[in-house]
């Protein structure tokens, strides 16, 4: 499934983003302030395209005007989310390559999954999580409806191995 915004398309991940996907996840102020760890080369973003972002609901954020990937926005349904959640709920993921920061690109793909979340997969609530420090997820959270629920302390994050603090916000279909 491919869907747009204003600004964006979000689409499956394909092997030719591998390049684009280096250029932004080698930046260490990337990856680990969103649980996850550098990419060393081309070739372990390949991976990484084909082991962990070519799975349902996980869309490369592209810019409409040259349609290459900048970041990745999905949905972790039912099982699939670190949050134990039912079926008829999600966990959104997200991150984008530092120089988008500050333009709402973000917001705008947040906005566009919640909409299809709901709409199309008949989801009832989302949910989201920032670590400790990471002020500009929560922010774009905020700016999208979600609402502080609970706190995740000393919680083990295999990714990084090592202890975080991480903060769990809500979007309910009903609000």
């Amino acid at each position: 499934m491919i869907l747009e915004t204003e600004r964006l398309i979000l689409r499956p991940f394909e092997d030719t983003d591998a390049e684009s996907l280096y250029e932004y996840g080698k930046n260490p102020e990337v990856g680990p302030i969103a649980g996850w760890p550098v990419h060393t080369s081309v070739e372990n973003s390949l991976e990484i395209i084909r082991n962990v972002l070519s799975v349902p609901e996980t869309y490369a954020v592209c810019l409409k005007e040259d349609n290459i990937a900048i970041g990745s926005i999905g949905l972790m349904i039912g099982a699939a989310s670190n949050l134990d959640l039912p079926n008829d709920e999600a966990e959104v993921g997200y991150w984008i390559g530092e120089p988008f920061w500050g333009r709402g690109l973000i917001p705008e793909a947040i906005r566009c999954i919640i909409k299809h979340a709901y709409d199309d997969l008949g989801l009832q609530r989302l949910w989201c999580g920032y670590f400790d420090g990471n002020i500009k997820s929560k922010r774009a959270q905020e700016k999208c409806g979600f609402a502080y629920h609970h706190t995740n302390s000393d919680i083990y994050w295999a990714l990084m191995d090592d202890i975080r603090t991480e903060h769990v916000t809500l979007h309910d279909r009903q609000m």
